[in-house]
């Protein structure tokens, strides 16, 4: 199989279903951003991290091509001709989201109480989990304006929605592992 077909050498682009839009379609852009999203997450994971949490983030790596695919599918192209769904892979669902809230919810049960803002950073590894929590968040924007316009699956904005706060406590969790120190944001008063 070539890796270059020229389909989308005029800026256009096929959609599941056979959709030709232009390449800054906004459910393109909500996709792409996905995709974005997940290698970031593959960069966190090639990083040391402990085994459960790369398993949990190699689970969401799949979990978001799931997504990407969801995506990729306008609701008049979902059904086949024949009754059947075009999309025959399972989807991100309740369950994809209870994981995540119960991996936030474990983190949370080790963690400092937070009592402050924090400021991204203090290692590496902690600033690549903030990355992919700002990407997760412009996806969640992306796909949540899409939603506006055309029929978005709930289950994916709330996926999103949850992605990132878990994201966010990871980012405090690795502090931790990584003996790292999170800054707290304490502004400035006027003087």
């Amino acid at each position: 199989m070539k890796i270059y077909t020229k389909t989308g050498d005029k800026g256009k682009t096929s959609l599941f279903g056979g959709n030709r839009v232009p390449k800054y379609h906004l459910r393109i852009e909500a996709y792409g951003t996905v995709d974005e999203l997940n290698s970031y997450i593959g960069l966190i994971r090639d990083q040391k991290i402990d085994k459960n949490t790369s398993t949990i983030l190699l689970k969401i790596q799949h979990e978001l091509f799931t997504l990407g695919a969801m995506l990729a599918t306008p609701s008049e192209k979902k059904i086949l001709k024949n009754g059947k769904e075009r999309l025959n892979i399972s989807k991100i669902n309740n369950t994809s989201v209870i994981l995540l809230e119960n991996e936030i919810d474990a983190m949370n049960e080790i963690l400092p109480k937070m009592t402050h803002f924090i400021l991204p950073g203090g290692h590496t590894t902690v600033s690549f989990c903030h990355i992919a929590r700002c990407i997760c968040r412009r996806a969640e924007r992306i796909a949540t304006q899409l939603s506006d316009e055309s029929y978005v699956e709930e289950d994916i904005l709330i996926y999103l929605n949850r992605l990132s706060d878990y994201l966010f406590v990871l980012a405090r969790k690795l502090t931790i592992d990584n003996n790292a120190q999170e800054i707290r944001w304490i502004p400035e008063k006027i003087k």
